[in-house]
């Protein structure tokens, strides 16, 4: 191969290999901290910060030694340290996991701030690989602009393409651990062969790295993300960190940093005892519901089909489509939360996107597309529930799950600020074992009085009971002016400010778990 190939093919891996550790960082932060906005945030910018510092310290060294083994030899070192990441992060994460449990802040923040340290040699070393390239490319000023041009380019391609191989490749079919291994071990035997190439050195160097990865690889293999004693089942889909825990005789469904619990499964209760339970209510909040409903249902965000199994218990195989935009938790729904009954359509598609291409009608759209902390922003504006409104009978009911921090319940009262320039008559009702309130709006007026006295004589045992708990926690909401839109909708902000409202009360002592 060419000098200018192999040049050309490191600058190129150096790219795609410095998106690729951004893009498996998320993932592997995801189990501990969430996907958050802020966990985004801070990531990208740290990396650009990596990256920009790599630079110029890349053309420092170019500067002192123009030699393309060198060069060679800073890839080298760059691959060992992305295939140590997975591994060196582990007991960090660990730590990470005992701060959730116990919400010590401190040890959360050392945890995450340790990661991110973790990330900083590996980018940084590639970072320094296109002025590098360079420096040892350009022959005379007359060709600096062809040259830099070049190096450029192949470096932005190599990022697009670390951008989406591992989302859409790696990740799925290895896992998040493995996926930076291969980018090390690529990247190891690149710069390796580079460098016996143009210097016949460094074989005995790249082979011993190369087989202590390869070491790495094999341990991790069917080695967990998270442990946990009640571990059922794992694993990383394109969209998410999927677990099952058994808890005695019930199954959960989490998601990612694993906070919320998405759905619950016991074969011996249809009750959860959750606010689940709550979204069983929704159609006698409609002006005129019939004595006996039959309700035709829409779940966005159907996760294990906890409430699409509670629907066909109650009401019988009424018709229902259930929204997941995860193909993969549509698995797990079916292999282990008996997701199994013939009424129910399994979609895997955007919650938005399909209703604004379904022909059907409901009596009820439930909304449960919840990652903690936060709602999809798209699934919150004016124009969604326009469209919601739209897919709703004449007489049909909206039901939303929102979070909240117990007191602060900023999220809730703009989602229902918002769900009120809509439809004409709003409820929040409290969860009094959730941080979670269910947001309830009808299509046609409706009165919360007459509506108590409904859900006070339901003859049904399991309704009576569900209504039981939620007497006197509902309250009807008055127009306000919060309104989200498709062109500003800032859940992330209003979450923000709840989560920095409850960390100052927890740091004054005014948070009691």
């Amino acid at each position: 191969m060419k000098r200018s190939g192999l040049l050309q093919g490191l600058v190129f891996a150096a790219g795609a290999a410095a998106m690729a550790v951004e893009m498996c960082a998320s993932r592997l932060l995801a189990p501990y901290f969430g996907d958050s906005q802020i966990v985004w945030a801070v990531l990208i910018g740290l990396i650009l910060i990596y990256l920009t510092a790599g630079a110029a310290l890349g053309g420092r060294w170019a500067d002192r030694r123009p030699a393309a083994g060198a060069l060679a030899q800073v890839v080298v070192w760059a691959g060992a340290w992305v295939g140590l990441v997975p591994i060196l992060a582990r007991p960090v994460l660990d730590v990470a996991g005992a701060g959730w449990a116990g919400m010590q802040v401190g040890l959360l923040g050392g945890a995450f701030a340790g990661v991110l340290i973790l990330f900083a040699p590996p980018v940084l070393l590639l970072g320094a690989v296109s002025p590098y390239a360079v420096r040892v490319a350009m022959r005379t000023l007359d060709d600096a602009g062809r040259t830099a041009g070049r190096i450029s380019a192949f470096s932005a391609a190599g990022s697009i393409v670390g951008t989406l191989l591992p989302v859409f490749v790696l990740i799925p079919l290895l896992g998040t651990r493995r996926a930076l291994l291969a980018t090390g071990l690529v990247l190891l035997l690149l710069g390796g062969t580079a460098r016996w190439a143009w210097e016949r050195r460094g074989a005995w160097l790249t082979a011993a790295l190369a087989a202590a990865l390869a070491v790495a690889w094999w341990l991790s293999a069917g080695g967990v993300v998270r442990a946990s004693g009640d571990l059922v089942y794992e694993r990383e889909s394109a969209y998410n960190y999927i677990r099952v825990v058994q808890v005695g005789p019930e199954r959960q469904l989490l998601l990612n940093d694993g906070l919320g619990v998405h759905s619950m499964y016991n074969p011996n209760s249809l009750l959860t005892g959750h606010l689940f339970d709550y979204f069983l209510l929704a159609p006698y909040f409609a002006a005129q519901p019939p004595a006996h409903p039959r309700p035709s249902l829409a779940i966005i965000g159907l996760a294990g089909g906890t409430v699409a199994r509670q629907y066909t218990a109650v009401y019988g195989p009424v018709p229902i489509d259930g929204v997941e935009i995860d193909p993969a938790i549509i698995e797990v729904a079916r292999r282990y939360f008996g997701l199994d009954e013939p009424n129910v359509r399994a979609v895997a598609e955007d919650g938005r996107y399909f209703l604004a291409h379904s022909p059907n009608r409901y009596d009820v759209v439930a909304v449960d597309a919840y990652r903690t902390p936060y709602i999809p922003w798209h699934l919150t504006t004016r124009e969604f529930f326009e469209l919601v409104r739209d897919r709703l009978t004449e007489d049909g009911v909206l039901a939303i799950n929102v979070g909240h921090t117990g007191v602060d319940r900023a999220l809730s009262e703009a989602l229902a600020d918002t769900v009120h320039t809509v439809f004409p008559s709003v409820y929040l009702v409290d969860a009094p074992e959730d941080y979670n309130d269910l947001l309830v709006a009808t299509v046609r007026p409706t009165d919360l009085a007459a509506l108590e006295a409904r859900l006070a004589a339901l003859d049904s045992p399991t309704l009576a009971s569900v209504a039981g708990r939620i007497q006197g926690r509902i309250e009807a909401w008055p127009a306000g002016r919060a309104v989200f839109t498709d062109d500003r909708a800032p859940v992330e902000t209003v979450v923000h400010g709840m989560i920095a409202r409850y960390a100052l009360a927890w740091l004054r002592g005014e948070v009691k778990e």
